[in-house]
């Protein structure tokens, strides 16, 4: 399936700064971006060219450019903080990854320093180092890294997060497509052995809303990140619920600004829209575009 390409308006970064002075803020924290090794970016945007087959929707990389380019229209948005997440899909692939990472987040002061894991031997170790090198975030990806959460060789993973109470970004919803180990009840399993997890739940879990809204008021590590929620490409798809609107407004400090730069198949602005267009108050907008992130990594 050929994928159309994103029409973005050469304008996007005066509208997006319009709404942001509105809301009287100087920018957005967007815990849910992607910079990779590029031998392996090109893999993941091959990825997203064959989803069209996969799913029967194209998905158009709306911000298919070089590193350089990438970095500097993500600031020219008004994005002040923003991650690197990686994620291996086999082992052997963890340390090199957040070598990486650490490597890329060391002339961006504005950049999370961001790492990973995957369930081998010695991944808590991995964890361990990446913790003590100064890795402020991790991304965790059940559905492409095929693996179960509570497989034992991830305990020592969650005991080392656990105790240093460094955020993850874990795509654990079954959407776009379910994997065999997707869906709310594993993170259920997790965190009734690991409550003290400081877990920011991907695309709002999508599809299982509520069942993720549940957890995140169970549990006062849980967060939600907005990556694709409310926006038209995800609301064809996997709508969000109605009448869970009041609950993800007493939520609002626990919600999180995320956006899948650059693998979105739709202009930026889109993503800043849809998060103001619930209408849940200027409050609520300022604290998920940008306060409750600054909150959360302490900036």
């Amino acid at each position: 399936m050929n994928a159309p390409a994103v029409t973005v308006a050469p304008d996007e970064p005066a509208q997006i700064r319009a709404r942001l002075d509105a809301l009287g803020l100087d920018g957005i924290f967007d815990v849910h971006t992607h910079f990779l090794p590029e031998r392996m970016l090109e893999k993941v945007w091959s990825y997203f060219d064959a989803v069209g087959p996969m799913t029967g929707r194209a998905w158009p990389i709306a911000y298919r450019h070089t590193e350089e380019e990438r970095l500097r229209v993500l600031r020219g948005l008004g994005v002040g903080h923003f991650s690197a997440l990686t994620y291996p899909h086999k082992p052997q692939m963890a340390a090199w990854l957040n070598e990486w990472g650490a490597e890329f987040a060391a002339d961006k002061p504005d950049c999370l320093q961001s790492a990973t894991f995957y369930p081998e031997p010695g991944a808590g170790e991995c964890v361990r180092e990446a913790v003590e090198a100064g890795a402020r975030i991790f991304k965790a990806h059940v559905q492409v890294g095929d693996y179960d959460p509570n497989s034992p060789l991830l305990d020592p993973v969650w005991e080392v997060l656990s105790q240093s109470r460094t955020p993850l970004v874990i795509h654990s919803g079954h959407g776009p497509a379910p994997g065999r180990f997707t869906g709310p009840a594993g993170m259920e399993a997790l965190l009734e052995r690991y409550p003290d997890l400081v877990l920011i739940i991907a695309h709002m879990g999508l599809p299982d809303y509520s069942r993720f809204l549940d957890l995140a008021e169970k549990y006062d590590g849980v967060h939600l990140d907005t990556t694709m929620a409310f926006t038209a490409f995800t609301e064809a798809m996997a709508p969000f619920p109605a009448e869970e609107m009041p609950r993800l407004k007493a939520l609002g400090e626990r919600v999180l600004f995320g956006s899948d730069f650059p693998n979105i198949p739709y202009p930026y602005l889109e993503a800043v829209d849809a998060v103001l267009g619930l209408g849940l108050g200027d409050e609520w907008a300022r604290g998920v575009l940008y306060e409750n992130a600054a909150r959360l990594f302490r900036l």
